[in-house]
């Protein structure tokens, strides 16, 4: 399989290795090992294990995930620690940049659509949306947009206009796929 498959099923299917909303600390530690992060704060807990990011609310005595994040920015510093291992030994390796153009073929390909959803404040980033499952793709639009010209179109690592900034799932916009 190839991270554009790990991308495409985030997507559309709303799960990582089956870890999804509503999933428990625990679950998402079976799934993706124990080399994470976490930052707690009043009621609410965000997992950070490099690539995917998870947000979770306290409820009673449960901790359930409400948001997942896969910050494929990330992969710029060309760090393969910033891939849980157990993805790499599912998806193989991870490039380090991911086109939009590339990711939206992909999910096409399995049947699904892409329109933009667009956030007027903001013209550095924009914001699309898988409609049949609500996830959201960020995608660079503006490499510079404090234009300090710091952009090199030699430099790999650099971001390009059009490339996936993130993918974020979320109860409000989440409705599994059939």
């Amino acid at each position: 399989m190839l991270d554009l498959d790990f991308y495409a099923h985030v997507a559309t299917r709303g799960d990582v290795l089956g870890a999804g909303i509503g999933t428990q600390p625990a679950e998402w530690e079976a799934k993706l090992g124990s080399d994470y992060l976490d930052d707690r704060s009043q009621g609410i807990m965000r997992r950070d294990y490099g690539l995917v990011e998870l947000s979770f609310q306290e409820d009673q005595d449960a901790w359930l995930c409400f948001g997942i994040s896969v910050q494929v920015h990330r992969l710029r510093q060309g760090d393969v620690s910033t891939v849980p291992a157990p993805l790499r030994n599912r998806y193989g390796r991870f490039a380090t940049r991911v086109t939009f153009d590339e990711l939206t073929a992909v999910i096409n390909g399995l049947g699904y659509s892409i329109e933009p959803d667009n956030d007027a404040t903001t013209r550095d980033i924009h914001r699309y949306r898988v409609p049949e499952t609500g996830a959201r793709i960020f995608v660079v639009a503006d490499p510079d947009p404090y234009g300090y010209g710091e952009v090199d179109p030699d430099e790999p690592a650099k971001q390009e206009a059009g490339d996936v900034w993130a993918i974020n799932l979320s109860p409000a916009w989440w409705s599994p796929a059939d």
